[in-house]
Formats: structure tokens, sequence, C-alpha cells
């Protein structure tokens, strides 16, 4: 009975690591296909008023990504740019629907068509006017197969970094010399997955079995399975190529269950750019939106490596889109969220406002004799070049100050301990708000509001944190641009800028008829992070002492 009951463990885990090793070759891809959707011809109109307001959805195995919608047309014009993953060498078949956007009742189907990625041949573009199934119109499409990113799972024996010759040959992949060779590849990050401490139970019987989910824009992996276990060892090596400094890597911790979907137990979120290299650091769990602490101590080591050129091109470009974006949720506490950050912001104005209004009024004499002279002087020795001059002024006062004071925003802060005290309120009363999904056109008003206060507070604050050198890569790369213009602005005529500028925007469509229009000022301050990113961002200090459970507030490290 001995021998059969150690014949029956070992040929369990033999079979556990077979699933494993199954289980990690499957998460690797061998390419990557990079879709630019361009437009919609001549589609058919499924609104009384002759028009559609489509959008399309595209399917690859278990990848999908959904287009923005275009309201009232037949010929939209998307522009949009995303990747997804190859997982065979032979290709796959890209499934393409396009639908129409209906509110208050189920989405409109207009057409479909498929693409078999295998006949296309790799690293070339191929331009595509793909016709719709069962309908008229065709899909104008711009698609690319590229060899596999390197991407990799192993145990700790095998790391990539740590081994000398290896790390040589990575380092001078991403040094100053290969600054304008595949803009695509970036750098390259390895994440060291060791344990975690103190979980959550989630099964009856007062454990878990917890695996690790690490995801860096659409790329995700996953550590194995470790069974009843509350405190889990993976020691697990994970590599991602980085196509954008200032994405930020999301590590969640779920508890598997065969019979229904993973229960989630834990989360973080680190910007690249945060990454200490050679750091092994222990990180407190967070709740789903990241705004309060979880149980459990997740400890990761992590090394970053990029060509700092590169990341700067990247900088004001758009960024990577997510594959499926979540759906958006009617939350009166996010509506009025926003519209209190909105309303710092234009507090701020004002503020400034007031300032100025005091030195008009000689509230005091020192101060309006100063502004007076500095007002009679800029006036009358005043050229173009001294707008960016002022900027770059401002943002080397802001980092000589904030070399010397705690950077600690007590207003976002004091935001989340609001979030915080409302949660339990808004549970309570959800129950009776079920009448509020049968009201779509008040919805779809609600969304509009909601995302439009969110969208201006976010840029309000970006600007602000941008002069703030929250994050340091950015300032200095707003610094070097406002260096440049004021160099160009001084020495260049405003006459020759405004004729380059005219010239470069009425051929850019003759140049390149499929270009992906974008805002070099938008895309830059899109990678820098609101003050709710930067809360989110924030590392909780691990306390021995005290249960991460009971910890209702997060706590500054």
């Amino acid at each position: 009975m001995l021998l059969r009951r150690s014949w029956k463990r070992s040929n369990k885990q033999q079979q556990s690591l077979r699933l494993s090793e199954l289980h990690r070759k499957s998460q690797l891809w061998r390419g990557i296909v990079s879709i630019a959707l361009i437009e919609g011809r001549s589609l058919i109109p499924m609104d009384p008023n002759g028009l559609s307001d489509p959008y399309v959805k595209f399917r690859l195995g278990h990848q999908k990504y959904r287009s923005k919608t275009v309201p009232k047309t037949l010929s939209p014009q998307w522009r949009e740019q995303f990747d997804l993953h190859l997982f065979e060498e032979t290709g796959g078949i890209l499934e393409i629907t396009v639908w129409d956007r209906d509110t208050g009742r189920r989405d409109d189907f207009i057409g479909r068509c498929q693409l078999d990625l295998s006949i296309l041949s790799k690293e070339h573009t191929h331009h595509l006017d793909l016709p719709l199934e069962e309908a008229r119109g065709f899909v104008v499409l711009l698609v690319t197969l590229t060899a596999s990113a390197h991407v990799s799972i192993a145990d700790l024996s095998v790391t990539p970094l740590d081994d000398p010759q290896e790390r040589r040959e990575i380092l001078t992949r991403y040094g100053a010399l290969k600054s304008f060779s595949n803009f695509r590849d970036v750098g390259i990050v390895q994440v060291k997955v060791m344990r975690a401490e103190g979980l959550m139970a989630a099964d009856v019987t007062g454990k878990s079995d917890p695996f690790c989910v690490l995801e860096l824009n659409n790329d995700r992996l996953q550590t194995h399975t470790v069974y009843k276990n509350l405190n889990p060892e993976w020691n697990k090596v994970f590599t991602f190529n980085v196509k954008d400094i200032h994405s930020v890597m999301e590590v969640t911790v779920f508890d598997e269950d065969r019979d229904r979907s993973a229960d989630f137990l834990g989360k973080i979120s680190i910007p690249l750019l945060y990454i200490r290299n050679g750091e092994q650091k222990s990180y407190v769990l967070k709740n789903k939106e990241l705004t309060a602490p979880s149980k459990g101590v997740i400890h990761l080591e992590i090394d970053v490596i990029y060509n700092t050129v590169k990341a700067a091109m990247k900088t004001i470009v758009p960024a990577e889109q997510k594959y499926i974006e979540e759906e958006p949720k009617v939350s009166k506490q996010l509506l009025q969220q926003n519209f209190n950050r909105v309303k710092r912001c234009i507090m701020v104005l004002i503020s400034y406002g007031t300032y100025i209004n005091s030195c008009f009024e000689w509230e005091s004499a020192q101060r309006s004799i100063i502004s007076f002279v500095m007002f009679v002087l800029v006036v009358w020795n005043f050229e173009l070049y001294m707008l960016p001059l002022a900027l770059l002024l401002l943002l080397v006062w802001n980092y000589v100050f904030s070399c010397s004071r705690d950077t600690t925003d007590t207003t976002m802060e004091a935001m989340f301990d609001w979030e915080d005290e409302e949660e339990d309120k808004e549970d309570k009363e959800s129950e009776h708000k079920g009448f509020m999904n049968k009201l779509y056109a008040i919805q779809d008003v609600f969304f509009s509001v909601q995302n439009a206060l969110d969208e201006v507070a976010s840029n309000g604050e970006r600007i602000k944190n941008t002069v703030n050198w929250t994050v340091p890569f950015l300032s200095w790369l707003a610094i070097a641009a406002l260096l440049s213009a004021v160099v160009l602005l001084y020495l260049v005529p405003l006459r020759y800028l405004v004729l380059i500028w005219g010239v470069n925007k009425f051929t850019k469509k003759l140049r390149d008829p499929y270009m992906i229009d974008n805002n070099e000022l938008l895309d830059f301050l899109s990678r820098v992070p609101s003050d709710v990113q930067v809360m989110h961002y924030r590392e909780l200090r691990v306390d021995p002492g005290q249960s991460p459970s009971k910890r209702r507030r997060p706590i500054q490290s």
C-alpha cells in the first residue's frame, strides 16, 4: 500500500508538471499581427435616418479587440492601430464583424469577413479591401506580420539578465548606437515572481489555490498554481519586450476554481519608470480598484533595460490600446469624484487669477511694484521664443522645490478617503437602482458627462504633474522640447516655421493616405499619470504587526 501511494503521488506530480509545461508553451506567441483599421466603404444603412453608427470587432483565437464607434455615417474613418499575437507558426483565422451601435436595444449586425493569416507574407505590410459577407460594403485594413518579440517563462535558475554575457548583449542591443533601428523594440523587462505571504483564504477549507498573472499592455503571462497554500512559492522568471516605457506592469493574484471563474485575491500596478533594477521588494496587495489594501504581500524583483531615445520618440505617438475595454458603469460616486477633480482644477486657475488681480489692486505695494516692473520689461522686450522659455523656467523652478519638499498631495488622499466612506453606502443603495438599467438614453448622457469630466480633470492634472516632476523622465523630455522650441523661435523667423507646419499639414495625406492621425501634445500628456493613477501606483508600507485585511486606508511609503 505504501508503494502504491508513493507511485500515485509521483504519477500525479509528473502529470502536474506536464500540464504546467503545456500551459507555459500555450502562453508564448510566435509572432505579432499589426493591424491598422483604416475605414469602411459603402456600408448598408441600419437606422431610420438612412445612416449607421458602425464599429468593428476583431477576434483571433481568444484575443478580441473592439474599435471605436463612428456616429451617423456609411463611410466611417476609424484610423486605429493595434497588435494581436500569433500562437501558431502557420498563422490563424482573423474574424472581423461590423456592427451598428443602437441605444436602448441590441446592436444590429451589418456584416462579417474572415482573413486567413497563413497566406500573408511576413515582414511586409498588406493593404486589404475586404468585402463583407451577407452584406454590401468593404473594410479597409493594413496588416503586417512580424517575427515574435522575445517573451519567456523560466525557473529562477535560468535568468537572462543574471548571465553576464547575455546581459552585455542586451545592453548592447538597447545601447545608444542602436537608437535608430527597430523603433518598436524599446527595451526589455524581467520579472522574478518569488512568493506571496498571508493571502486571503478563498476556499471553505481555509486555504487557497493561488496563481499569479502578469500583464504588460496586451501581453499576459501567468505562473502555475500552488494548491492548498496561503504562502505560495512560485520562483518563476518572466521576460517581456517593452514597446512603451510608460507602460504599467499589473500583477494580480487569483484563486483557481475549477467549477467557475477564478477568485480575485489581490493586485498591484507598477509603472516601468518607477522600477529600481535588481531590488527585491515586498508589495502589499490592493483591491480591484487599487484604492485600499487587500490581504497579503507579494515579493518581486524587476529589472528594466531600455533605449532612452526610442522611449522618448514613442512618447509622442498614440499609446497601445487594450484588446477589450471595460464597459462603462453608471456610478453616482464616480460622477461626483470627476466633478470634484474638475472643480479642483478650476479652483487652481481662480486662485492664480485672484493673485494676479491682487497685484492690480495694490494689496501689497512691494508685490505690485515688482509685478509692474516685470510687466513693462517683458512687454517691451517680448519675443515669441520667450513663451517656451517661460514654461522652461517654470519646470526648473518646480524641480528645485520638489527636491526639498514632500510631494504628497493631501487632496488625492482626501478624495480616496471620501471614496472609501461612500463605498459601503453605494453597495446598500445599488439594490434599489434596478430601474436604471432600462433608462438607456439617460445612461448615454450620463456616460458622456462622466467621461467628459474625467477627461478635463485628467488633462489638467497631467499638466500639473508634468510641471511638478511626478515622472522625471517626462519632465526632462518636456525641458528638451521647450529648449528646442526656444532655439528655433530665436533663430528661425516665425513665418518660416508656420510655412513648414502648413506644408506638412497639407501634404501629409498625399504622402501617406493611410496615416493614422495623432496629436503629439495629447499623446505626450496621455503618458503623464493623473492624480487618480498616481494614487493607484502608490506603494503601501508593509506592516508586519498588523493584519493587512484590517487596514482600510492606504499608507504612504
